[in-house]
């Protein structure tokens, strides 16, 4: 086997040290608390394809979103100073807030759920941490400073012109590409041309932009130069929180020991079931590969996030020497116990349709929203006034286009009827699409149908085809009437 490496960390000094000796320990700490620098392997194989499939594809969508409009809104957009929020293209306001929250606790029943049923996947194929840390970072210093091999050696070497050159480069970089992150990050804030405008008239002209912009990319810089890894095994709850939902049912990358144990170093030739030994030939390889530093060979550990490198590479050393591939896999605790063929059972199938319906959950609450919100409201102080036998009140309405076309209304009154509506202008109220609309009416109800001092009416607001877009309930006050 020539490819077969011996696993190497850096201590605090660059010192080689045994990896048994801190198997208790977090991963990229040693016991004492310092930091143990990991050089993961260049991964390759077939769920590293897959990943890098499915990172590509989200790196497209996170760079081209801002970009993209749906009926000349902003496709998404979460614009918390001035209070533009948009979802799909259609505009979101303060008072809709309720569906996000609605939406916000689904989410995490959604992830919740997920996690039973399927693991970590998430922090392996979709976080943001891993897809740029990993799609992006991680290969500009492969292609930089190599493979694992060529990158200890570069850590172990004095600081001479190589190193200087290699690391300032790699560095330079990693400023550039955490500065346009940032930039592109700020896009879903306040859009892309606000951004373009600020680039363009320069850091005097916008002090404080310019400062939030310089914070983010030091943050960026920070988590993918330094701390790495260390987001996801030290500061990410969720991977405290799998501690709490997987169980023996659960999906996850598992190493399958009663296959491998006992392992043992490979002998060309040898009969390893013979010799009472299993199908690990120790070498290492789906630890030198693991981006948290783990070796998965220990079991199911916090640190794990289901990235598939170690499956990858321990496939490869299988299929060199013959042997069957799956030794680390996706499975189940019980399917390696049991040694049972995977299936997908009757509870991951409930968690499927769990999950299918709440995404159907949360489509409903994208989709229900109403066209229009009406509110009508008696100016502070205003009274009514009697005249030719009806009783007059004056409201201030608003009106609030949240669909994408401009919308032409009038208003009725829905209850008690007999109920008249007097304009101050036209009949029609036109209101534009994503704008508020406000104006003044007074409602006039018969004198001698109005039987209480203040009570209850129902306005109802009605587009040009007669449907109902929305109502509101107020209150109408009149004279104090004695009740015998």
């Amino acid at each position: 086997m020539s490819e077969i490496e011996e696993i190497e960390v850096r201590g605090g000094q660059g010192q080689v040290l045994d990896p048994e000796t801190y198997r208790d320990s977090i991963g990229t700490m040693e016991q004492s608390g310092k930091r143990r620098w990991i050089f993961p392997r260049k991964p390759k194989g077939k769920y590293t394809n897959y990943r890098n499939l499915v990172s590509y594809a989200l790196l497209i969508i996170y760079f081209t979103v801002p970009f993209i409009k749906v009926n000349g809104n902003p496709f998404f957009l979460f614009n918390v100073i001035d209070r533009e929020f948009f979802i799909i293209g259609q505009p979101f306001y303060p008072q809709d807030f309720f569906i996000l929250t609605l939406g916000a606790i689904a989410s995490l029943i959604f992830i919740i759920i997920f996690t039973i049923a399927f693991g970590r996947i998430f922090c392996g194929w979709i976080c943001p941490q891993t897809i740029f840390m990993e799609s992006i970072f991680r290969k500009i210093e492969y292609l930089i400073e190599g493979d694992r091999n060529k990158q200890m050696k570069l850590d172990r070497q004095e600081w001479n012109s190589e190193k200087i050159w290699k690391r300032g480069l790699k560095w330079t970089v990693y400023v550039i590409i955490s500065l346009i992150i940032t930039h592109f990050m700020l896009m879903y804030i306040v859009g892309y041309q606000e951004i373009f405008k600020i680039i363009s008239e320069g850091p005097f002209a916008h002090p404080s932009n310019f400062i939030i912009m310089v914070l983010f990319t030091s943050a960026f810089y920070f988590v993918f130069a330094w701390f790495r890894e260390q987001v996801c095994t030290l500061v990410c709850p969720y991977g405290r929180l799998q501690g709490v939902l997987i169980d023996k049912d659960t999906i996850n990358v598992f190493y399958d020991f009663k296959r491998g144990e006992n392992r043992s170093k490979w002998r060309k030739g040898e009969d390893r079931k013979a010799a009472g030994k299993g199908d690990c030939i120790d070498c290492h390889q789906c630890v030198v590969v693991c981006p948290t530093g783990i070796d998965i060979r220990d079991g199911q550990q916090l640190e794990c996030i289901n990235c598939t490198a170690c499956i990858d590479a321990c496939d490869e050393v299988m299929e060199k020497v013959g042997l069957p591939k799956g030794l680390v896999r996706y499975a189940s605790e019980n399917e390696i116990e049991n040694q049972t063929e995977f299936k997908f059972t009757g509870r991951m199938k409930g968690f499927a349709v769990v999950l299918v319906l709440l995404v159907g959950f949360l489509g409903f609450l994208l989709s229900s929203r109403g066209e229009m919100e009406a509110k009508f409201i008696k100016p502070a102080g205003s009274t009514f006034f009697v005249r030719d036998g009806k009783i007059t009140n004056t409201y201030n309405y608003t009106f609030l286009n949240k669909t994408n076309d401009k919308k032409i209304v009038t208003i009725k009154v829905v209850e008690p009827a007999h109920g008249e509506i007097i304009y101050s202008g036209s009949s029609k109220i036109q209101v534009e699409r994503d704008k508020i609309s406000k104006g003044t009416v007074n409602i006039s109800f018969p004198e001698d149908e109005m039987k209480l001092s203040k009570q209850n009416i129902t306005i109802g607001v009605y587009d040009m085809k007669g449907k109902l877009v929305d109502s509101y309930q107020t209150y109408f006050e009149g004279p104090f009437k004695l009740q015998f």
